[in-house]
């Protein structure tokens, strides 16, 4: 059996990423997906997208990734790395605005279209269960863990209306796996922003890669503790917007923006 690691949502915090990094060199994994957000939130989105384009092995793009890409091209996103589903208003637009701003100007032009690049979706076959693989946001919902069955139900379809046995998002920042009639719901959690449990989170799923054949497959989630009060003292040392608010995400777990 093969061992398949999927991660994501590292939104700039190196200090997790190190420690993730430390547990990818003790377990080593066969094959190594990132899900979306290497970037935005933290201080040091440039570094953990090189961390992700240097370490893993296939990519899908998430929110936050393809957010700053729209703003590099327009100077205007249009899609929403937060929770919100109302209009922001003027102030909210300037400070969103300015948060972007930073996190373009520290990537710089290559690392930006490099993320442009990236495909939204994606599967993979693993001993038997075709899995979809998408970040969620922006071209599905954000897969929250208190959902229910039902409203899991349009994330086993992929944008091709291929139905999955299973699929693998991120997004919420919040790991589980859940089993329903159509098959299985997981999201890997989150490397550097979790939330509830303030540790990082990735996905291992160890089977057979490209099996059609049914056969015995497990799927774990990693919990790995970091230094967040590093983490927190790093979030010091830049401009960062919205600072305050993803250093008591990284120290608390519970969302603040």
């Amino acid at each position: 059996m093969s061992k398949i690691m999927f991660l994501a949502d590292l939104h700039g915090n190196m200090p997790a990423t190190l420690a993730i990094e430390k547990e990818i060199e003790r377990i080593k994994p066969d094959d190594l997906w990132f899900l979306g957000d290497a970037v935005g939130k933290g201080p040091e989105s440039d570094q953990t997208l090189d961390w992700v384009r240097n370490n893993c092995r296939h990519f899908i793009a998430g929110n936050w990734d393809l957010g700053c890409v729209e703003a590099y091209r327009t100077g205007v996103s249009g899609i929403k790395p937060d929770d919100s589903c109302c209009e922001k208003s003027e102030k909210d637009r300037r400070e969103w605005l300015e948060t972007l701003s930073f996190y373009c100007e520290q990537l710089g032009k290559e690392r930006l279209e490099w993320l442009e690049s990236l495909p939204q979706e994606d599967e993979i076959l693993i001993s038997g269960i075709n899995f979809r693989l998408v970040h969620g946001r922006p071209i599905d919902i954000n897969y929250h863990p208190y959902l229910t069955m039902d409203e899991f139900r349009p994330g086993f379809t992929d944008t091709k209306g291929k139905l999955h046995g299973g699929f693998i998002s991120a997004d919420c920042h919040m790991p589980y796996i859940r089993e329903m009639d159509l098959g299985y719901a997981i999201n890997t959690g989150s490397i550097g922003n979790s939330l509830g449990v303030t540790r990082c989170h990735a996905l291992v799923i160890e089977g057979e890669p490209g099996a059609s054949e049914l056969s015995p497959i497990s799927m774990n989630i990693l919990s790995i503790p970091y230094d967040n009060k590093l983490a927190a003292e790093i979030a010091d040392r830049y401009p960062l917007p919205n600072r305050d608010a993803y250093k008591k995400e990284i120290m608390t777990g519970v969302y603040s923006r």
